[in-house]
């Protein structure tokens, strides 16, 4: 099994620490890097992995409150890392070009130019069905989903240390399980090939559970989220929230990644450039630290490069936010993040 070489436990250890490398666990795991990784590669070797019992967190995404699972460093989180680098090239082949969550090199700005662009060039562009699924996580069927690994993956250990990791949960894919998002992009890929391969549906997105298909016949959409629906309910054991919507582009635009699409422009999604003015206004009072400072305005740089924002940047970047940026910026000896910014 591949997972446990050696090598391949270390490239996980250093790919778990990023950005973690003042945790107390890492620390413990970096002062006997040998004597850790040992003892893990023993213990897949063996089948002995068992994964440890998840702290269960609530935290607010958005307008939604979500329960966050988590999982000690050691050896969880670095036994999935070691897992994803000898899969995951595997699971990507298998996925369309358009799904864009948790896809290495693509993402959420790979989406919004993707569909930026069809917006302004596609004549066959004119109206969006737009939908998401129902505890999509929460609803993920551990039969179905490991029958699906199945496909592609035929290594006995390997199968048993996924079956376990997918069992560790009552049901469904625990949220803030690293090896969650892919799974659940596997879980769809049938869905998406079937959509793209079947049903011929050239404008098609995902990213997550969150959809959107593009068409120019209204009545035509209509018809493919019944045959949607009923899809996902016979072969996924899942369904679409009721918030489901047929609707004309270019007079509402696409509410989708944070932002709303238009067939010539782009802008922010109405809560992102609210809170975004709110934190421009609290820079410019003097009351945040240079830290605060610096992380706030990088929080929001990239979604204003990506949309229509120049009157937006104008206005709310005032002079005074600007140079409490760039002393911030000076006192802690970091790249103006501004400098590539056109005003």
């Amino acid at each position: 099994m591949k997972i446990a070489d050696i090598e391949n436990l270390w490239l996980a250890h250093e790919n778990a620490r990023k950005g973690k490398g003042w945790y107390r666990e890492v620390r413990a795991v970096d002062g006997a890097r040998d004597q850790y990784l040992e003892n893990l590669r023993t213990m897949l070797i063996l089948g002995k992995y068992i994964t440890s019992p998840y702290v269960q967190q609530e935290r607010r995404c958005g307008s939604k409150i979500r329960q966050i699972y988590k999982l000690p460093y050691y050896p969880d989180r670095i036994v999935h890392h070691a897992i994803l680098q000898i899969t995951l090239p595997i699971f990507v082949k298998n996925l369309i070009a358009d799904t864009y969550a948790c896809v290495p090199g693509r993402g959420i700005h790979s989406c919004a130019k993707k569909l930026s662009r069809v917006l302004r060039t596609a004549p066959d562009a004119r109206y969006c069905l737009k939908m998401d699924i129902k505890k999509f996580y929460p609803s993920v069927n551990h039969d179905i989903l490991k029958s699906l690994v199945r496909r592609l993956i035929k290594c006995k250990p390997t199968l048993a240390l996924i079956d376990e990791i997918i069992e560790s949960a009552e049901s469904g894919l625990p949220i803030g399980n690293y090896l969650s998002q892919h799974l659940a992009n596997l879980y769809l890929s049938g869905f998406d090939h079937w959509l793209k391969e079947e049903k011929r549906i050239k404008h098609y997105y995902r990213y997550c559970d969150d959809l959107v298909i593009l068409g120019s016949d209204k009545d035509e959409l209509h018809k493919l989220r019944k045959e949607i629906v009923s899809f996902l309910l016979r072969k996924l054991k899942l369904s679409v929230n009721n918030n489901w919507q047929v609707f004309p582009i270019s007079i509402r635009g696409i509410d989708f990644l944070g932002y709303r699409f238009f067939s010539g422009y782009t802008l922010l999604r109405k809560s992102i450039a609210l809170n975004f003015k709110r934190k421009m206004k609290l820079i410019a009072s003097g009351k945040m630290s240079a830290k605060a400072v610096v992380s706030s305005f990088v929080s929001y740089y990239g979604w204003l490069c990506h949309a229509n924002t120049l009157r937006l940047r104008r206005k709310h970047i005032t002079d005074g936010v600007k140079n409490k940026i760039i002393n911030s910026c000076k006192e802690l000896k970091c790249k103006n993040p501004m400098y590539k910014m056109t005003m």
